[in-house]
């Protein structure tokens, strides 16, 4: 199993579904984590190649051109994960982050808001959220609406960083009625920052992250977010291996379909 990061919260339950399925067999998961970066993975790839595994689970359908003829030429089931905005090497499981991007940016239409800002990670290393980007862009634009503000970081998702980078964007753009965050993590520390400002939630500013991280539900206001189905992708990616390794056909392409959760923070129409 080859994943960008085991230190966010995401991964985690990629894995468990994963483990879940694998326990019942003679298999057993190996992870190799890559940081996002392509060189590391091709690295984790060849190592683990080399190790003659029965299959590949591997985040993500992004990949450095010798890291697809690895793939390719590796002759055991490789399942691609978290992402069907493209197409695998040989299987995939996961959502579309674009239609998920879009689906979020028509609810937060639908609920009266205009003037909306974007909060997300540096886009070349991480593709999924960049998807999610152009899928939400997509919608205001076809609601005639114009992204207000944003900004971009790097480094690691943390309650801080939402912190910070909420209190900057709203002194620079006051009258920002919605904030979305690329990931819930963020998200988190934006709503923690804008209670202590006594802000009307959601009223005056409504906000939605992503990924629907069970231990943000103790927030004083529960997050408007989107289930990424972690632990689902991890459990039919398995099933695909597990399957395959036995000689028995399986689907090539898996979609599941996330909820939105509108939470506390975002205005139902």
């Amino acid at each position: 199993v080859i994943i960008p990061s085991l230190s966010n919260m995401v991964f985690p339950e990629v894995m468990t579904g994963i483990s879940r399925v694998l326990e019942q067999t003679d298999l057993q998961p190996v992870v190799g984590v890559t940081d996002y970066l392509p060189e590391k993975e091709e690295k984790v790839l060849y190592e683990m190649l080399s190790w003659r595994p029965s299959g590949v689970i591997i985040a993500g359908l992004e990949h450095s051109d010798a890291s697809r003829a690895m793939l390719r030429a590796s002759g055991i089931p490789v399942v691609e994960i978290m992402d069907t905005d493209g197409t695998p090497v040989d299987a995939m499981v996961g959502i579309s982050h674009r239609r998920a991007g879009r689906e979020m940016g028509e609810a937060i239409l639908r609920g009266g808001y205009r003037r909306i800002g974007f909060m997300g990670t540096q886009m070349p290393l991480d593709h999924r959220a960049r998807k999610r980007f152009e899928g939400f862009t997509q919608a205001l634009a076809k609601g005639g609406v114009e992204m207000a503000d944003h900004e971009f970081y790097s480094g690691g998702s943390a309650l801080a960083k939402g912190r910070e980078m909420t209190q900057a964007m709203l002194e620079r753009t006051p009258d920002l009625d919605f904030l979305y965050f690329s990931n819930d993590m963020i998200g988190a520390g934006g709503l923690l920052w804008l209670l202590e400002q006594s802000y009307d939630i959601p009223n005056r500013i409504g906000l939605a992250g992503f990924n629907g991280v069970e231990l943000l539900q103790g927030l004083p206001r529960k997050l408007a977010t989107m289930d990424a189905c972690r632990a689902e992708i991890g459990r039919r990616a398995a099933e695909i291996i597990v399957a395959r390794t036995r000689g028995e056909e399986t689907a090539n392409t898996v979609v599941l379909k996330p909820q939105i959760s509108h939470g506390d923070t975002l205005r139902l129409p």
